[in-house]
């Protein structure tokens, strides 16, 4: 087991979570409702494992691809990035 990733990756996830919407709204179910451990499992907790799921595995996926499929992914990825930004810019998300 490489720990030197699994705390890198842990790190970056949890700086780039820190104080999002999901973790401000669970702040408030946490408090309103009084059961902290049931907004944990229910809300954040799940469903960013879920997602981290999905990514990992479509990452494993990648990996195992010959280098043009590995252009292509790159340049979809920095294309997404790009029309996602100017989605948020239009305020069209």
């Amino acid at each position: 087991m490489d720990w030197k990733l699994i705390l890198s990756t842990f790190g970056a996830i949890f700086l780039a979570e820190l104080g999002d919407k999901t973790q401000l709204a669970a702040v408030t179910l946490s408090a309103s409702t009084r059961k902290p451990l049931a907004v944990f499992i229910r809300a954040p907790a799940s469903r960013l494992v879920a997602v981290s799921a999905v990514g990992v595995a479509v990452g494993a996926g990648l990996a195992r691809s010959d280098h043009r499929s590995t252009l292509v992914r790159d340049r979809s990825a920095r294309a997404a990035f790009v029309l996602i930004g100017i989605a948020m810019l239009m305020d069209w998300m």
